[in-house]
């Protein structure tokens, strides 16, 4: 089973709540530049994610999709074009980096709520960094709903159970996505997070339920 011998299960309740978002911004417009300047045929694929996540495509930058199977956490060929993301990943949140997505979700499409169980997941913290957002593009975690702005960096208990919409009927959503392990730097972002932006939306979660 995916797992990380040796690391701590994490509170990600206490840590994180549903999301929360870190007090750090990034610069939007350079990280969506470079990955307009990925090679096309990056995508068009799954990136063999299964299940729920099916329904985007998704380019691997560090790792594989889980049910690829425990295979090496490192790096992949696209991450050499993205000076700013590898910038970001490597050094600015300041954590070791694990699995590391780039995950673009159609219009209209819908990731069904769900919680990732493997111990992997309970021993990582998820990170949400948006590329290409737009106002209708709703986050659900534990029952609220959040809109992740573009500059914005969030993190998401992924240990609880979470959903996305696009309900935007024309423009995709593009999400950097990368788990790291819990470091002292980032044991204090997420102590001076923000964690009171989830709304309570009930047209949002009843689209969710229905699916």
């Amino acid at each position: 089973m995916l797992d990380l011998p040796g690391q701590p299960v994490l509170d990600k309740g206490r840590l994180i709540g549903g999301c929360a978002r870190l007090p750090m911004t990034v610069d939007a417009a350079s990280l969506r530049e470079e990955v307009a300047r990925l090679n096309p045929g990056l995508w068009g694929s799954r990136g063999g994610r299964v299940g729920v996540h099916r329904v985007a495509e998704a380019v691997f930058l560090r790792g594989h999709a889980p049910a690829e199977g425990d295979l090496p956490i490192e790096d992949r060929p696209a991450l050499e074009s993205l000076p700013g993301i590898r910038d970001l990943i490597e050094r600015q949140i300041g954590a070791p980096p694990q699995r590391a997505l780039l995950a673009r979700l159609p219009p209209g499409a819908i990731v069904l709520p769900h919680i990732d169980r493997a111990p992997y997941f309970a021993k990582t913290i998820r990170v949400h960094v948006p590329i290409e957002t737009h106002p209708r593009a709703w986050m659900v975690a534990s029952d609220l709903v959040y809109y992740m702005g573009e500059g914005e960096v969030w993190a998401l208990n992924n240990s609880a159970m979470h959903g996305v919409w696009n309900e935007s009927s024309d423009q995709s959503r593009t999400h950097l996505i990368c788990d790291f392990l819990l470091s002292s730097s980032l044991g204090q972002q997420l102590a001076d997070a923000d964690r009171n932006l989830g709304l309570l939306r009930t047209e949002v979660l009843q689209h969710l339920a229905a699916g």
